[in-house]
């Protein structure tokens, strides 16, 4: 297994945007995101699970998770989201680990966890953890201009996060995104060669 170092950051942050631009470094990444709509959509592993605990009325015309009535569900009740991440959690842990033990021919490996510190089961496994992060009133604006989700339903997932100063307090490093794309670009390219000098250190 490759040095491993964790990307997260709260919602809105950019944190697929800054994998992006590690990726374009040829950084291989993994994203939970991306594994968790694979469980999740027609014929995924997670879906006789969620149709079983939450009943057929949370899986769509087309045998995919209804993501907005999930949604719904799990922010205004905490046992329902619960119930979820007890079928998620262990399905994406699985196939995260699965895929960061394949050999890869770079420094290391990215890892997207949106939740990484809140889940309590990525970060020791991680050889460094980097938080992306932006102003608030910044996460609220970007995350209501590419959802469907109000200013209220936007608050209500923050509160659900850590607060960035907790998330900066424990990552290793900070990605901070409020500027253009060309300054974001540079911090990832300067913390790109940091961590590779850090991953032949490890060896």
């Amino acid at each position: 297994m490759s040095y491993l170092v964790g990307l997260t950051g709260g919602i809105g942050s950019g944190k697929s945007t800054v994998a992006g631009l590690f990726a374009a470094q040829g950084v291989p990444v993994i994203d939970t995101d991306h594994i968790s709509h694979q469980l999740t959509k027609a014929g995924g592993a997670a879906i006789p699970l969620i149709r079983k605990v939450f009943g057929d009325d949370y899986i769509d015309a087309r045998g995919a998770l209804d993501r907005g009535r999930m949604r719904a569900s799990v922010f205004s009740d905490a046992a329902a989201r619960q119930r979820l991440e007890t079928i998620l959690h262990p399905l994406i842990l699985d196939q995260t680990k699965q895929q960061a033990s394949a050999s890869a021919d770079a420094p290391y490996t990215l890892i997207v966890v949106p939740l990484l510190f809140e889940s309590g089961k990525y970060a020791d496994w991680m050889d460094r953890t980097i938080a992306v992060d932006c102003p608030e009133d910044v996460q609220i604006t970007r995350t209501m201009q590419r959802s469907k989700l109000n200013e209220t339903e936007v608050r209500a997932i923050l509160a659900q996060q850590l607060s960035r100063a907790e998330r900066q307090g424990l990552a290793d490093e900070s990605i901070l995104n409020d500027g253009s794309l060309e300054e974001l670009e540079a911090q990832v390219v300067g913390m790109h060669r940091r961590l590779s000098a850090l991953a032949a250190e490890s060896d």
